[in-house]
């Protein structure tokens, strides 16, 4: 809104209207301003939540003997990080671009997605919340949506790379013309993009449709597993959040360098024309991250419940696909990887050995984080544990979150050195 009101008073020479035109400038002001929300409104919400007692117990002490039962900590918290990216968004974003569209349909869908989900839990006092299929089916359509516009929009174009030899060196440049595609980046590899065609040569003239059929289906997937795996890794004071601030970092120097002509030939990957938009976008939802932190870090003041949780999973992966740079996010998510992978094991192979008449599992508790902080004592003594004795002690929560947040840091490094080490 803004943006397009200082453009409008660029006409008539008003001294810094220029400086609208500048990614750098809108992002930090939308990083700002997104502080500044999360630390006033956050401050007002949770006070007009306990004001009207709409609360919930969040674990079991046994399980969290270091701390206190969490009684009396509001949820919908989620909704602080909501308002705290759309208002930046609103004002500084350039609302026709279609990349910034895409991002704010996918953070009002999976807001409202999870908002149903803690509204049954609290309200309706039912602990099972929205059913995993419906969870599912909703993350699912988002992603069908995406994929589809993505393939549809003519505004979703990039412009390739060409590598060629100059006196023995390599000179990369872009095609002149933006054009659709199905290439993706492949961490590692030098000159080699995956390109989701090519697995449909036999299709013949159907290849390219076939092509992003499969892109469809990828983004899709991806929608699916990141918004779930950040829900799983919201289960202590500061967790979630604070590794998905660190890949939100990552994320936005991703996109500013995918949007950047000369840094994208520099860097040999393909030129996103209109991407930059991503990066104001990124900026409000770091500086939201970090706003919530300040209330959800140990202990917690308040929860952001799964309006938050599905809502800044499906963030990440939608802007890790609007660069093309999906193939990334197992290293980028490792930690939300690692934890849904964690409870994808443990209850496959408990089921699996029940059906044997055993009751086996693997590690004494899921998500993985739950596993550092319960004791041998406490498990269920008519089960057997693969991993009884790992770790041999329990750690306080704030230690194993922040522990998390290093390991999400290394990552996070890991994947912006992908882009060299190929």
């Amino acid at each position: 809104m803004l943006y397009y009101f200082f453009r409008f008073l660029e006409n008539y020479d008003i001294p810094g209207a220029h400086m609208w035109h500048y990614i750098s400038f809108r992002a930090l002001l939308a990083l700002m301003l997104s502080l500044i929300i999360s630390a006033w409104f956050g401050e007002k919400f949770i006070k007009w939540m306990k004001k009207r007692n709409i609360t919930e117990v969040q674990r079991d002490p046994k399980i969290d003997p270091y701390g206190q039962q969490k009684k009396g900590v509001p949820s919908f918290g989620g909704i602080i990080i909501f308002v705290s990216i759309m208002v930046p968004i609103l004002l500084f974003g350039r609302m026709r671009n279609i990349y910034l569209i895409l991002m704010i349909v996918t953070t009002i869908w999976l807001g409202l997605l999870g908002f149903a989900d803690d509204y049954i839990k609290i309200f309706k006092k039912n602990k099972d919340g929205l059913s995993p299929k419906a969870k599912l089916a909703g993350q699912f359509i988002l992603g069908l949506i995406v994929g589809l516009t993505l393939w549809a929009s003519p505004d979703a174009k990039i412009n390739q790379t060409i590598v060629t030899e100059h006196k023995g060196e390599t000179v990369v440049a872009h095609k002149s013309v933006a054009e659709k595609s199905t290439i993706t980046t492949i961490p590692f590899f030098k000159n080699h993009n995956l390109d989701y065609s090519k697995a449909f040569e036999w299709a013949g003239k159907y290849k390219g449709a076939a092509g992003w059929v499969l892109f469809v289906l990828v983004t899709i997937f991806v929608v699916m597993a990141l918004s779930n795996g950040a829900n799983l890794n919201d289960g202590m004071d500061g967790m979630c959040v604070g590794n998905s601030a660190i890949m939100g970092v990552a994320l936005g120097i991703l996109a500013y360098v995918s949007s950047h002509i000369e840094y994208a030939a520099y860097l040999n990957i393909m030129y996103i024309p209109g991407s930059q938009e991503l990066v104001v976008f990124l900026f409000a939802f770091i500086g939201a991250m970090i706003g919530f932190l300040w209330y959800n870090a140990y202990p917690a003041q308040i929860f952001m419940g799964d309006t938050g949780a599905l809502m800044i999973g499906g963030i990440i992966g939608v802007g890790a696909v609007i660069i093309h740079k999906e193939l990334l996010l197992p290293i980028l998510c490792g930690v939300f990887l690692v934890e849904s992978l964690s409870v994808l094991l443990q209850q496959g192979y408990f089921k699996y050995r029940k059906r044997k008449g055993e009751r086996v599992r693997i590690f004494r508790a899921t998500p993985l984080h739950d596993n550092f902080r319960r004791l041998d004592s406490e498990l269920d003594p008519t089960s057997r544990y693969i991993f009884r004795g790992w770790p041999k002690r329990q750690f306080h929560e704030s230690k194993i979150t922040i522990r998390f947040w290093i390991v999400s840091i290394i990552l996070a490094a890991l994947t912006i050195i992908t882009l060299k080490i190929r």
